[in-house]
């Protein structure tokens, strides 16, 4: 299928030199468009919507995925050990386990980033610690969780 577009010349000068990975990027821009807890492809709209808030870094230290999305990754965990994953473990990239499972080495990427980012703000006194939030006893324990 040919398909014309007119995009913003911005986004046209960032596609030109990934023209060979147009179909993929379609393909996770319309999950994500789709996205909803049944289809497993939340996990990338739950992190947005949370960072979107705008959450302290406490928030962002204490960020977990939903257990729909835990089970999912999970799945694909068990699966690689078993059978391995590949590009054509679905027919469709919707049932492409090797395509999901980047999708969530993205998403945990993300987090990461977010997550370093909360505990150098608070490292450096940037942010002040509530520490109702922390351990009570005046001392603060930082716990990253990948």
């Amino acid at each position: 299928m040919q398909i014309t577009l007119d995009i913003p010349d911005e986004m046209a000068r960032n596609l030109e030199s990934r023209k060979e990975d147009l179909p993929q990027i379609l393909a996770l821009g319309l999950r994500e468009i789709s996205a909803n807890p049944g289809t497993g492809f939340s996990g990338l709209t739950e992190v947005l919507e949370f960072l979107a808030k705008l959450p302290s870094p406490q928030e962002i230290l204490t960020l977990r995925l939903s257990h729909e999305v835990q089970a999912e990754i999970e799945s694909l965990l068990d699966k690689n050990r078993n059978q391995g994953l590949d590009e054509s473990d679905g027919s469709t990239p919707l049932t492409n386990h090797l395509c999901l499972w980047q999708h969530y080495e993205f998403i945990e990427h993300l987090v990461r980033l977010a997550k370093a980012q909360a505990l150098l703000k608070l490292q450096q006194g940037d942010v002040p610690f509530d520490f109702a939030q922390g351990t009570g006893a005046g001392t603060v324990v930082f716990r990253t969780v990948a």
